[in-house]
């Protein structure tokens, strides 16, 4: 199964009222951009989430939990409820940043115990445009009938004291998703420190696509974790627990079925100054 939809099948969706569709963009460096890009045109009937203001809670001065803290998932529940989704609805996700803002919401609801699928739109909001498809300023009404009844998922999470436990033990691997100079610890231009976290391997998350823009087949996932069991444990991690979310769901296409997420990621890591940092190349798993 394929959860990743071209425009032609969104489009034929729309005003059957049943796909909810939500708009994820979110630029890291504006973080109103993402509002303002919906604003000024959006896919009909689609929502928008922010990742600072929805998809996350608050920073903590001490930088604990990382630059982008799981939401309250109550308050996420609510949301989804006034947006029309309850755990069966089938969601359409999009952004325009190569997948990973509407992959972070696609983990969430996985969190959440969502029973519905959720497909992520190929080519994002501006594959939608170069399609020719309709776009609206006109924003879709919130509804108060709709009750998202959740049930947490924390098989799919762990937290710093999680991941240190596991650092060197057999049978887990770590997955630092981010690019490979911050890997490396050769520029860190965000977080405390540079360099990743003890034994974890290098697998960026923008190899999981093609040039073109279109997320890899399960066999060609398969291929980019070559080497792992599917026996093992595997813990992934990015900056802020956002980009490592394409790469979750990489692994789960490509069969392994222990795979979590260290949602605080390298942010959350390197808040800890007693924490240990690697730099530079681990052996290749």
């Amino acid at each position: 199964m394929t959860y990743y939809k071209k425009a032609d099948w969104v489009q034929e969706q729309l005003g059957k009222g049943e796909v909810v569709i939500v708009d994820a963009r979110y630029a890291l460096n504006d973080s109103e951009a993402g509002r303002r890009a919906y604003e000024e045109g959006h896919i009909p009937g689609a929502y928008y989430v922010d990742l600072s203001q929805d998809l996350s809670s608050p920073k903590r001065p001490d930088g604990a939990g990382g630059r982008h803290p799981l939401p309250d998932p109550a308050a996420l529940a609510a949301l989804l409820g006034s947006m029309g989704i309850s755990r069966t609805t089938t969601v359409v996700a999009y952004d325009d940043q190569g997948g990973a803002m509407a992959s972070r919401l696609r983990w969430l609801l996985q969190w959440l115990g969502h029973d519905g699928t959720v497909y992520l739109l190929e080519g994002g909001y501006a594959g939608w445009v170069a399609a020719g498809y309709e776009v609206t300023t006109d924003a879709p009404a919130y509804v108060d009938n709709v009750r998202y009844d959740y049930e947490l998922n924390n098989a799919i999470l762990v937290d710093q004291s999680y991941v240190k436990s596991k650092i060197g033990q057999a049978g887990t691997v770590i997955i630092d998703s981010r690019e490979a100079p911050r890997y490396r610890g050769e520029v860190e231009p965000l977080d405390p420190s540079a360099g990743h976290i003890p034994t974890a391997i290098n697998r960026f998350w923008s190899e999981g696509k093609h040039t073109d823009g279109t997320w890899k087949s399960p066999e060609e996932q398969a291929e980019r974790f070559a080497g792992l069991s599917k026996d093992d444990e595997i813990i992934v991690y990015c900056g802020s627990g956002v980009t490592a979310t394409p790469n979750f769901f990489a692994l789960q296409d490509a069969g392994f079925k222990n795979v979590k997420l260290y949602a605080g990621s390298w942010s959350d890591w390197s808040s800890n100054p007693k924490n240990p940092v690697a730099v530079g190349e681990e052996e290749k798993a």
